[in-house]
């Protein structure tokens, strides 16, 4: 079904960031909008915008019949979801081509395959992708072989939550002792924040690095990848730095990581862009599965910096009906690196704690020179409490690691943020830390140098 109008549902940054790659392929948007962003970047950057509800998420950007609503009336013939809110929930990739339009997305099978982090673990493992030693599932009110599966799994270990992501729902576990106890908590997190109370087990590397692959698959068992990108830099279990290539990794390593990655897609005639997450022992140099995300992640810009592809336009192209048969591996290549940086509106010396409020002053440097910026707000906005605190994302892209490093601290010199807290100073000392210039990136990089980092 040929694309004619596209319905954002998403709001700040990535509604923007949807928003240029269809004015980029001629196609008409829609903006949807709570009260609270009546007056935002992305609802002005669209042809038309309509109101969906109050402030809070669960009012507005997460019930779906409003947004269908809004897509019938004005006529848009297909529906993006972003990333996070409603784009990796199955039932709207359901509700939206029941309700006639084209969902740019995935399947929903594949969606809820790959968002129960334990049946994603066996279909990996079906398709000969190596996964780390990890139990069964274990719900609410039902210990029964807890402490034998510790035990075989090993120590220290992981309680992750079955239908959790994003570093919600998981804790760490050094001795039996403790294992009972924290796997009622997650359950009961995981209750509240997914409506499913199921855990299982997972072995803990000590000293890991997260890298992803970027894959895309057509839906017909073909399927790319475009490169890894390195995401070990992290707080509270969530990325700040990404970058591609990943420093200090073998490159046969990172081949056979990618060659996995796409062996799973291939699989599961995966439909469209994703990202296949690995853990990477950096002692040993073994990589095993993590999860897949079934949509567009906040770093895909990194990929399309060193690769020169519009990933948002090809998921377009592919929805609307092109079957991307000129995307062949052969035709995807690397250049030079690049780094993302999420400026956040947040106190790193109170542990990253959110910041609220205006933006008295809010000066971007100019795009160009190996720099892009996203971002979905302006001066005088305010950033609420309502919605994740990101301000903005800077993309460095230069010929060599250190070149990329050294353009975004130039561009972090001429950024000014005035009104809220911001992670900039914390960002800059991380940059021009030695042994991240030595890419001596691990998960535990922030913690381990703390003290430099939050000085002063």
């Amino acid at each position: 079904m040929p694309i004619t109008k596209v319905l954002i549902a998403n709001r700040g940054e990535i509604a923007c960031r949807v928003i240029r790659s269809c004015k980029r392929l001629g196609l008409k948007t829609v903006a949807v909008y709570s009260e609270a962003d009546a007056k935002s970047l992305h609802v002005a950057s669209a042809d038309e915008a309509v109101a969906i509800g109050p402030a809070p998420a669960k009012q507005s950007y997460l019930v779906i019949e409003n947004i269908l609503k809004a897509a019938k009336e004005t006529g848009a013939d297909a529906v993006h979801p972003g990333y996070g809110f409603l784009a990796e929930n199955s039932d709207f990739a359901k509700a939206v081509p029941h309700a006639g339009m084209v969902w740019i997305g995935p399947t929903p099978e594949t969606i809820d395959d790959m968002g129960d982090k334990e049946r994603a673990r066996l279909l990996a493992k079906a398709a000969g992708v190596p996964i780390l030693p990890g139990s069964g599932r274990f719900v609410p009110g039902d210990p029964d072989g807890l402490a034998a599966a510790g035990e075989a799994v090993g120590y220290p270990l992981l309680v992750k939550a079955a239908a959790g992501g994003g570093g919600i729902g998981m804790r760490r576990v050094d001795g039996p002792g403790d294992l009972k106890a924290v796997v009622e908590s997650t359950q009961t997190l995981a209750e509240k924040a997914f409506g499913d109370g199921s855990v299982y087990l997972e072995k803990l590397i000590e000293k890991a690095r997260h890298i992803e692959i970027q894959v895309f698959g057509f839906g017909d068992g073909r399927g790319v990848h475009m490169f890894e990108r390195e995401c070990s830099i992290q707080r509270r279990y969530q990325k700040i730095v990404e970058e591609s290539r990943a420093p200090n990794l073998p490159l046969e390593t990172l081949s056979k990581m990618a060659e996995s990655a796409v062996a799973l897609v291939r699989q599961e005639r995966y439909r469209g862009a994703g990202t296949i997450e690995f853990v990477v022992d950096a002692t040993s140099g073994k990589y095993y599965f993590l999860e897949m995300n079934t949509r567009i992640q906040v770093e895909h810009p990194v990929t399309e910096a060193i690769t020169g592809l519009d990933l948002v336009g090809l998921q377009i192209k592919l929805a609307g009906g092109d079957a991307l048969r000129e995307v062949t591996q052969d035709k995807i290549a690397a250049t030079g690196h690049a780094v993302e940086l999420r400026i956040y509106a947040e106190n790193p010396a109170k542990n990253f704690m959110p910041s609220p409020g205006p933006l008295k002053t809010f000066r971007l440097p100019p795009a160009g020179d190996g720099l892009r910026v996203d971002t979905g707000v302006r001066e005088g906005d305010q950033i609420s409490f309502h919605y994740d605190p990101m301000i903005a994302k800077m993309i460095a892209h230069g010929p060599t690691r250190l070149a990329a490093i050294d353009r975004m601290l130039k561009a972090l010199d001429e950024t000014s943020i005035e009104g809220v807290a911001t992670n900039i100073g914390f960002l800059r000392k991380l940059l021009s830390h030695p042994a991240f210039r030595a890419g001596d990136c691990w998960t535990g990089f922030i913690p381990a140098h703390a003290a430099e980092l939050l000085q002063g």
